[in-house]
């Protein structure tokens, strides 16, 4: 679809960065009772952003989180700390998706309802709000929006290309009262978006998402789109898979141009203590200034994935931060984090 220009425009993740907010797992939250495995992540996490860019920081606990990450010898000048109550921490979804507006920063607060009602997310709506009550985005501006919309659910190019899966955005529990149109005409106006790719197939067992783009399928660099594909023809995901992966190379970009695919590693089933599987993916990588955080699982295909994505973003690190906690609570990497692009922060 391609529509009238407006001044709006959303970033792709790999253009300069500000910083990243992450919200920090506490004992009131499903956490709980992984806590002793969790933190460690969010530790190692934090210690490589901030290296790069700042990290925003909302917890119910300031003082208690400080003290964790003294202890783990991190460096708390690049932190900046918020004291907000929180229902979780998965801060892709329930975070501020910043545009720019005639070339300035914007902060628009979509709705978040528990990705369509399943959890409980009414301290996590509030979260942009009150960050930006709190002066967390200095000056930029923030817009509240009446639509229910994740960050995970949506890719950009940077340049008018948004990469969705129609599982999730027509989903009744998100915007019933929408078609497909509608949300095209509404993501025009409020995101600058010009051409719309619908994914129409592909999911990972236990993801509680309704399929969310960022654990399928990435939006990269120089017209490339990088995406998990299954091999083993004996597991449950490979028909949907090798559907998605046909649909993909049926896109086409702006300028009409197939894309080009990095296929990554289908990474080896993995199950909680009840017996569900967990979604498990490389997909869901965090592009930050200079760098690219990608989870790794203790495999052998994880030495796979990171060469992968490193040559999909030539000159930057690629560091693999163990995701095998995050994944006991059906998210991973990028799930738990939302850049804040270049500008929102001064």
């Amino acid at each position: 679809m391609t529509t009238h220009k407006n001044s709006n425009r959303l970033p792709a993740e790999w253009e300069p960065q500000d910083g990243v907010l992450l919200a920090w797992p506490h004992a009131d939250s499903d956490w709980q009772p992984l806590l002793p495995e969790i933190i460690p992540v969010y530790i190692e996490l934090i210690k490589q952003i901030s290296r790069f860019e700042q990290v925003l920081l909302a917890s119910p606990e300031p003082d208690t989180v400080k003290e964790t990450l003294q202890n783990a010898t991190v460096d708390l000048s690049r932190i900046q700390f918020y004291e907000i109550p929180c229902n979780d921490t998965w801060t892709r979804d329930f975070g501020p998706i910043s545009i720019y507006r005639d070339g300035q920063p914007q902060l628009i607060d979509f709705g978040f309802n528990g990705w369509g009602l399943k959890f409980a997310a009414d301290q996590d709506n509030q979260i942009t709000r009150r960050l930006h009550a709190a002066g967390a985005f200095a000056a930029t501006p923030r817009q509240t929006s009446g639509l229910i919309l994740e960050g995970g659910s949506i890719e950009s190019d940077g340049a008018g290309t948004i990469l969705t899966p129609s599982e999730c955005l027509l989903n009744s529990n998100r915007n019933p009262h929408l078609g497909k149109e509608q949300l095209e005409a509404a993501l025009q106006e409020l995101l600058g978006g010009e051409h719309f790719l619908w994914l129409d197939h592909g999911y990972l067992a236990g993801d509680d998402t309704d399929s969310h783009i960022d654990t399928l399928a990435r939006l990269c660099p120089n017209g490339t789109i990088a995406y998990v594909r299954c091999d083993d023809p004996q597991d449950e995901h490979y028909p949907a898979l090798q559907r998605m992966e046909s649909q993909l190379r049926s896109f086409r970009t702006r300028s009409g141009r197939p894309f080009r695919l990095i296929p990554l590693p289908w990474p080896k089933a993995r199950h909680n203590e009840e017996d569900r599987r967990l979604p498990a993916t490389y997909a869901n990588f965090l592009i930050i200034n200079r760098a690219v955080l990608v989870p790794i699982y203790n495999e052998p295909a994880d030495a796979a994935a990171l060469t992968a994505i490193g040559a999909v973003f030539p000159g930057r690190e690629i560091v693999g931060i163990d995701c095998r906690p995050v994944i006991r609570q059906h998210g991973s990497l990028h799930c738990i984090s939302m850049q804040i692009p270049q500008g929102v922060l001064l």
